[in-house]
């Protein structure tokens, strides 16, 4: 479970959102929405630790996580999918999923985490994940690496970026199934067909979190989700 109270954010002295308050259940998705610049990605930064938490209290399964670094709430159960995957150089995908995994993984273990994705084991495991790797393959590796870590809150940053349509709806579904698994599943996203399969819906106004049915959202569109 991810809950989130009165968190407030400001860089550069502007505010960028103010008192937000929410809660990821165990097998539930969460969908944040709304415009660009809103504050989605900052604020999930702020919930994985790569931004210090300012005001506001984190909690991962009901523990206070707000003082802990990155590795520390990782190690508390959160995993954090980017928007956009770093690479590293001499680094195999083989490797990251050992690393995800804290341990030496079997070939089958790893075949299925990537296979999970649409991803050809044998063409991805002795790969490097490094810039040679298409976008969009690096961003299916992420997601792979992601299930590799068996966490039970995960975060995904606008995981339909660089992901091919006919990889999309695999995609969908491993939503649904880590849902079934009984994760914390928190999503920022513009998508329509992801919007469809959330639990509960949050847009950001205005440095607010609003629920997706409130009267007064400038979203267009939002009955059936967010156009790119």
């Amino acid at each position: 479970m991810i809950e989130i109270k009165n968190l407030s954010c400001t860089i550069d002295n502007k505010n960028i959102f103010d008192d937000i308050s929410f809660c990821v259940q165990n097998g539930e998705i969460l969908v944040i929405t709304g415009t660009n610049g809103a504050g989605k990605t900052t604020l999930l930064k702020l919930i994985s630790g790569i931004i210090p938490l300012q005001k506001g209290k984190i909690f991962i399964d009901g523990k206070d996580v707000s003082k802990l670094g990155i590795s520390e709430r990782a190690k508390n159960g959160l995993s954090y999918a980017f928007q956009h995957p770093v690479s590293f150089k001499g680094i195999t995908v083989k490797d990251l999923l050992d690393i995800a995994q804290n341990t030496s993984s079997k070939i089958s273990d790893a075949c299925d985490y990537l296979s999970q994705v649409g991803l050809c084991a044998r063409d991805y495991l002795d790969r490097f994940f490094d810039k040679k790797l298409s976008g969009g393959e690096r961003k299916k590796i992420e997601l792979a690496i992601t299930l590799a870590k068996n966490s039970t809150n995960i975060i995904f940053d606008e995981p339909e970026a660089g992901i091919d349509m006919w990889s999309f709806e695999n995609t969908c579904k491993l939503f649904s199934n880590l849902k079934k698994q009984n994760k914390a599943i928190l999503i920022v996203s513009h998508n329509n067909n992801i919007i469809e399969i959330a639990d509960k819906v949050l847009v950001f106004e205005n440095g607010k979190l609003l629920p997706k049915n409130h009267e007064n959202l400038v979203c267009p569109k939002l009955k059936g989700g967010l156009d790119e």
